[in-house]
């Protein structure tokens, strides 16, 4: 009987478990918690006592602490260091939008330069490549931290930024402006950065243009010299005819 009864409370306590567990996983995926992962390799980048207190409860702590470390690793130019420290603080914290956009700020801008400008390699086509892994690993926190913040525009606008300015792929900065123009809270740039970044996208000039002449009807104080510049490049490029052009340069006026 008193096995029964041992078997019984196990079961029991066990079936309680497996629902807290359950609910628990349920609430993580609501609030899109699915970056942190406890396992050994975090152990490793942490040491004993930090892991622990992250199983504590203590991760935004430990968080900031490998934070801390990170901006010394930065000041120090410890460029590997730095991304291994960024990669811990995120899966500690993903929520936390801040830590993956300056993460990825680091890499795609502070790291990329020091790659492309170090004196140590004499060999121009290993910094470039160089340059090329780092822009790499700030998309990929970006990329990580959208996946991390669906809900947010912010991570989609520096990912934008970074396709723009960096790695040259003006329809994927399109695309990103356009995903982030969509929030409630995002600022009114992200349509018209979208509208730009379009008129750069071979097979897209219908659309862009478009899009451009939208912005430009709607007054004065959107005709700004990016819109005006391209939209009298679609202009010529889609063979509008002079009569229905809405914009002519100074130059090109009569």
């Amino acid at each position: 009987m008193r096995t029964l009864a041992v078997i019984a409370i196990l079961l029991i306590f066990g079936a309680a478990k497996l629902r807290f567990e359950q609910r628990l996983t349920e609430e993580h995926r609501a609030a899109y918690f699915h970056g942190a992962k406890l396992n050994l390799d975090l152990r490793q980048q942490v040491g004993q006592l930090g892991f622990i207190a992250a199983l504590s409860g203590f991760r935004a702590l430990v968080a900031d602490v490998l934070w801390i470390q990170a901006h010394s690793a930065w000041e120090r130019t410890e460029w590997g260091r730095m991304a291994l420290l960024f990669n811990t603080v995120t899966a500690l914290q993903p929520r936390n939008v801040m830590f993956w956009d300056v993460a990825g700020w680091h890499m795609a801008w502070n790291a990329s330069v020091a790659a492309r400008e170090d004196p140590k390699q004499p060999r121009e086509a290993l910094r470039i490549k160089a340059q090329r892994e780092y822009f790499q690993l700030g998309r990929d926190f970006y990329e990580r931290g959208i996946a991390n913040n669906p809900d947010k525009y912010v991570l989609h606008d520096r990912l934008a930024l970074l396709l723009r300015d960096k790695l040259d792929d003006h329809c994927g900065a399109a695309k990103e402006y356009d995903l982030a123009a969509q929030f409630k809270d995002a600022p009114e740039y992200e349509k018209r950065f979208a509208a730009y970044e379009l008129s750069y996208c071979e097979g897209h000039e219908r659309d862009a243009y478009e899009r451009l002449l939208a912005l430009y009807k709607i007054g004065e104080h959107e005709w700004l010299p990016t819109l005006l510049k391209r939209l009298d490049y679609l202009q010529q490029k889609l063979n509008v005819p002079p009569e229905q052009r809405v914009y002519i340069p100074p130059e090109k006026s009569p």
